[in-house]
């Protein structure tokens, strides 16, 4: 038996030594045969000794494992015919660090894509930064804090300690305080956390009633081609410090903080972009003017999109008494390419406002600009000016390839204005021609895109609107304000269409008030219109 490469003992029924072999006499200093078993071995061999002797069965049995000093045991009990229980001792102590390993590999990994669920599943950089501070402290360290790049003369900071809730600051410090801080703001590599002497942490950087600061990890947040901030991690004097492992680990959960971070920043920067260029995009919101009454509605082929081919403008006239000009137009295709040529469009016709009392002259100038560009669209777009003169309104319309304006008279009539001409951006030419219209008090004229008179809907789905619904339905707003008949037009589109697809749909109303006019009371406001 002294051959055996294993700590062997050989124990009777009452705990007695009866036999140890040199390997376990090695493993337990001072054991000899007739020993008491329970002054040499640990307890947990003790305590599993007197559960095979009262079991009072022969054969093998299950093993147990424990501590052995610095090394781990496995001890396998085999039950001999005289009651006496021999235990072989395995040294295990390389397996259970491997699956001790593996557990904590497992761990990390699912805390890593855990962690990068929650992350992503926001674009907002605060609650980023707010969620990269939870999940640190309370996996990492005892205190954790998220530093953004600077904004302004301050740096966007949250700090969160193990079991709290995420604090926002503005710090104006100095990241140069912090070995390793200023440079991981700028995306360079960690500094060793060795190489940082936690008892020089300036008061800034530890978190109220935190305590002395054993140790200090400082890693950069890397973002796409930028840096998205730093990520420092502090553990209490007294706490085990960093080790390198932990160090490497932090960094692999700083890459996927910094990326969810930098995303949310680019899509903070792409959503303002978005905005500012959609201002611009947009119909204006119309009003009355100089007692003529304006009113519009736009509605894009997608309700996910807010612009499209579409498009009107109102332009005020700089002094009474002159014309406004109102604009409606249809650019060929949807969404927001044809959305950039409608910003085109609209720019040019502001910048040609000064030649707004010669339409034609207008058409022709937009008409080279879009020939001379490298767009392949064309557009159609009606011109209206109006003025009030004496309740009345007059209007000079002039079409470039758009379908006819409507008139709808007090009695409910509804004419088709004359105006005809020639689509722009095609032809080294648009000839046009201009109508004059007057629009008695409680009259309107309707501009409109084809949207409104091509959508398909219905009892059956796939039947257009049509013109003569369009006009039955105008005459029955006589006399209806400007807003509300818009409102009533989009309404019955909108129901005609259903769930179903159309196209944009863009339309203006002019309309003579039932009003009188009251000069300013000031002389330098526009005045009211009342009945």
């Amino acid at each position: 038996m002294s051959l055996v490469p294993y700590p062997v003992l050989v124990v009777d029924g009452a705990g007695v030594v009866r036999h140890a072999n040199p390997k376990a006499a090695a493993l337990f200093p001072g054991l000899h045969p007739t020993a008491s078993l329970s002054e040499y071995v640990p307890p947990w061999l003790t305590d599993a000794h007197t559960r095979r002797t009262a079991a009072n069965a022969s054969g093998d049995h299950g093993s147990v494992s424990g501590p052995v000093g610095a090394r781990s045991f496995e001890a396998h009990p085999t039950v001999q015919d005289d009651g006496k229980v021999m235990w072989w001792l395995v040294d295990d102590t390389d397996h259970q660090l491997a699956r001790q390993a593996l557990q904590e590999e497992r761990e990390r990994t699912a805390f890593l894509t855990e962690a990068s669920n929650t992350l992503l599943s926001s674009l907002n950089l605060e609650r980023c930064m707010d969620v990269t501070a939870q999940l640190a402290a309370e996996h990492l360290a005892d205190a954790a804090v998220v530093i953004a790049p600077r904004s302004g003369r301050r740096l966007p900071v949250v700090v969160c300690l193990r079991g709290g809730r995420p604090q926002r600051f503005q710090w104006d410090v100095d990241p140069a305080e912090v070995p390793g801080l200023a440079e991981a703001l700028q995306g360079f590599p960690p500094v060793p956390s060795r190489w940082i002497d936690p008892a020089r942490a300036p008061e800034w950087l530890v978190p109220e009633g935190f305590g002395p600061v054993g140790s200090i990890v400082v890693t950069p947040l890397p973002g796409h081609g930028v840096p998205a901030g730093a990520l420092v991690l502090l553990r209490r004097s007294g706490e085990t410090a960093f080790t390198d492992g932990e160090e490497v680990f932090a960094r692999l959960f700083a890459a996927r903080s910094g990326a969810a971070m930098s995303a949310a920043r680019l899509y903070a920067e792409q959503s303002s972009l978005t905005q500012t260029l959609m201002r611009d995009l947009l119909p204006p919101t119309l009003h009355q003017i100089s007692g003529v009454d304006f009113a519009g509605g736009y509605r894009a082929s997608k309700d996910h999109e807010r612009v499209g081919g579409d498009f009107y403008d109102v332009h005020p006239a700089s002094t009474t008494g002159e014309e406004s000009l109102a604009v409606l137009g249809d650019v060929c295709g949807k969404g927001l390419e044809a959305a950039v040529l409608t910003g085109k469009i609209r720019n040019t016709l502001q910048a040609l406002l000064p030649m707004a009392d010669d339409h034609q002259r207008m058409i022709d100038l937009l008409n080279g600009a879009l020939l001379n560009s490298h767009h392949t669209r064309f557009a159609t777009l009606v011109m209206a000016s109006a003025v009030r003169e004496d309740g009345n309104v007059r209007l000079r319309l002039t079409s470039a390839g758009h379908q006819p304006s409507l008139i709808v008279r007090s009695d409910g009539t509804v004419e088709e204005s004359r105006a005809r001409g020639t689509l722009v951006g095609t032809f080294p030419k648009a000839p046009a021609t201009t109508m004059h219209e007057t629009l008695a008090p409680g009259e309107f004229c309707m501009l409109f895109t084809d949207g409104f008179t091509e959508v398909k809907g219905g009892p059956l789905g796939d039947e257009f609107f049509g013109e003569d619904r369009l006009k039955e339905a105008l005459s029955h707003c006589a006399g209806m304000p400007a807003e509300a008949v818009v409102e009533h037009v989009q309404m019955l589109a909108s129901q005609w269409a259903g769930s179903g697809s159309h196209d944009d749909m863009a339309v203006i109303v002019i309309a003579a008030p039932r009003s009188h006019h009251l000069s300013a009371v000031d002389g330098h406001t526009r005045g009211r219109f009342t009945a």
